[in-house]
């Protein structure tokens, strides 16, 4: 289990996403992968496209001026390419989406309150033995980089907090998340999830 938790922490000069920890995560690193491969070969063309046009069409290489104007051939192709790149594009990316907005019944119902500089959190129907009620609440502050051991290992940067949120795996969560002063964002990045949380929703 602590070398899960050290896969997920980012490291030093980590320039990429971390680890997936769940479905849709992947989804969205995978999706990210080809999006990268499509738009590098977009910008090479594009720049070649460019460098070819500066170095053939300078005046010392052209005498005389062109009497080419415009080209309705040419025209389509450069308009209909893009729309057909966006078009393939669109479908892993609505399917990705769908996929995230997927809804379920809920086992567990999880509400998450954006504080400055705080979160609190209340799990219900939770059935605890020693209390009536059936709630959990508790406050999680953000620890600062000083607060963090020596060694860092297991521990998120700028996401620690001086509790967890220990959730059951393998059940459907329902997950609410409000705010009670101004706009503050809730995330779990090895989840790919991320949710505003705003000041009476």
């Amino acid at each position: 289990m602590i070398f899960i938790i050290q896969c997920d922490s980012p490291a030093l000069w980590q320039t990429y996403l971390s680890d997936p920890a769940s479905i849709t995560m992947e989804g969205i690193l995978i999706f990210n992968k080809h999006l990268l491969f499509l738009l590098t070969v977009i910008v090479i063309f594009v720049a070649w496209l460019l460098l070819y046009t500066i170095y053939y069409f300078v005046e010392y290489n052209n005498k005389f001026s062109s009497k080419f104007v415009h080209s309705k051939e040419l025209e389509i192709v450069w308009t209909s390419i893009p729309a057909l790149i966006l078009l393939i594009l669109s479908t892993p990316s609505f399917t990705l989406l769908y996929a995230m907005d997927e809804i379920s019944e809920p086992e567990l119902t999880l509400k998450i309150l954006g504080q400055q500089w705080f979160w609190s959190y209340e799990i219900s129907e939770f059935n605890s033995c020693q209390k009536q009620e059936q709630s959990l609440k508790y406050v999680c502050y953000m620890m600062a980089l000083d607060g963090l051991p020596t060694t860092k290992q297991g521990y998120f940067r700028l996401l620690e907090t001086n509790k967890r949120v220990i959730l059951p795996t393998n059940t459907h969560l329902r997950l609410l998340v409000s705010a009670a002063d101004v706009l503050h964002s809730w995330t779990v990045p090895s989840f790919g999830l991320k949710v505003d949380a705003c000041p009476g929703r």
